[in-house]
């Protein structure tokens, strides 16, 4: 609908091309058209959005996380071996009669609690994952709230600029007439023209941020065909409440995530601690005589020097992660603490701009239509109803505006309290 008024506003702006000329242009954009799609309700077009490129992203750290996790609970692999002994030299040992043939299997074993220390610490790393992942689904939430709100400001915005261009075409109307019937002078027809013709460019501006503001929330999405339109308003359901909160900062996805990091790095430093012991070799086999026509077992066991290698450099990197890893937990304590009780003021501060906003609203309407009754009437002149319009236009910008603060503020707030915008809760 708003492509073809567009259009038909753009043919009377430029009525130098003829009708065919038209209907080319027309055809791009109807393809255009045909080829967008309506954006879902935001509840379920997060629902749907579970292939999107970050979401895909997230998942599959996960299952990074949990592949690690699986590969520590393995076992070191057995070495099998045959060596053959006093052949191929000098008499008597020119053949095979007397070389000594060895079959043997050597087992390394690990002790010390290796295995289940490295498995802990696999597992917490999944687990801390999983928190991240967690807290990066409500990041994604937050900025896919504002980007369908920003279409839908964007929307909105092109209704009020063209509401506007109608406002200032009867005003224009109305000064050409009076500057015809000789009760003002030809300047206030051309400020009136003038005035015009800078807020049809406002809408063309409008237009193209409303081109931007869809492609981007495809493009957050996952959606390569695009939207052009909304199913469901979204700022419409964000009503004023008689409070927020309380939130419990220590139930935040940012601080579970970063609480899951330390104790991931608690459980890397005990794996590197414990690496440090020597692991066993077991080795057992069968060895065949020839000089005896005789088999005979042999068996041994290996343990390396801990001389120069110790694990200590490990050791020391594994301390310095899980210090700041404690650094991040109280850092990010305290930063929630902090946000928590920026959001709660800020969306009771919201609420309140949005109502400001709509009274003067109000007042913007009225003021500009007793002065264009006493313009039409030639008791005021031109410029005081310029100035009303333009009042009124400043007035329900700043409507726009709250709106947008609102919503920007009650995504922070839903984040904070690990669901989306319209209360779906993030797992």
């Amino acid at each position: 609908m708003t492509d073809s008024i567009g259009l038909r506003r753009r043919h009377k702006a430029l009525p130098g091309l003829t009708p065919a000329a038209w209907m080319l242009m027309a055809v791009p954009l109807a393809a255009a058209a045909a080829q967008a799609q309506t954006a879902p309700p935001f509840a379920q077009l997060y629902r749907d959005t579970q292939t999107a490129p970050r979401q895909v992203e997230l998942d599959a750290q996960v299952d990074r996380a949990e592949g690690l996790a699986l590969q520590a609970r393995a076992r070191p692999n057995p070495t099998f071996s045959v060596t053959t002994e006093n052949v191929a030299g000098q008499t008597p040992y020119r053949g095979f009669d007397r070389s000594e043939n060895t079959l043997q299997l050597n087992q390394p074993i690990e002790i010390g609690g290796k295995r289940s220390s490295r498995i802990a610490a696999g597992l917490a790393e999944v687990d801390a994952a999983v928190a991240r992942t967690r807290d990066a689904r409500l990041a994604y939430a937050y900025d896919l709230a504002l980007a369908y709100g920003a279409a839908e400001i964007a929307d909105r915005r092109i209704a009020l600029a063209e509401d506007e261009v109608e406002k200032a075409g009867g005003d224009m109307r109305a000064a050409l007439a009076l500057v015809e019937a000789g009760k003002e002078a030809r300047l206030r027809g051309l400020q009136a023209e003038t005035e015009v013709n800078a807020l049809q460019a406002v809408v063309e501006t409008a237009r193209a941020e409303r081109i931007g503001a869809f492609a981007r929330l495809a493009a957050l999405a996952g959606q390569a065909s695009g939207f052009d339109r909304l199913a469901e308003p979204l700022l419409g359901r964000l009503e004023a409440k008689g409070g927020y909160g309380p939130v419990d900062p220590m139930q935040t996805s940012p601080y579970l995530a970063a609480k899951a990091e330390q104790e991931a790095a608690e459980r890397r430093l005990a794996a590197a601690r414990r690496q440090a012991v020597p692991d066993v070799t077991v080795s057992v086999g069968v060895r065949r005589l020839e000089v005896d026509r005789a088999n005979a077992v042999i068996a041994g066991i290996s343990v390396p020097l801990p001389l120069f290698d110790r694990n200590r450099g490990n050791v020391n990197a594994a301390e310095a992660d899980l210090r700041a890893a404690q650094a991040r937990d109280t850092a990010t304590l305290l930063n929630v603490q902090a946000e928590i009780a920026a959001s709660l003021a800020l969306n009771e501060a919201a609420d309140l701009r949005v109502a400001a906003a709509d009274r003067t609203l109000q007042t913007a309407e009225e003021t500009y239509r007793l002065a264009r009754l006493a313009y039409e009437a030639g008791k005021s002149p031109l410029l005081e109803l310029l100035a009303a319009r333009h009042g009124l236009g400043v007035a329900r910008g700043v409507v726009l505006d709250s709106a947008a603060a609102r919503l920007e503020a009650r995504a922070r707030l839903a984040r904070l309290q690990g669901t989306t915008i319209t209360g779906e809760p993030v797992q």
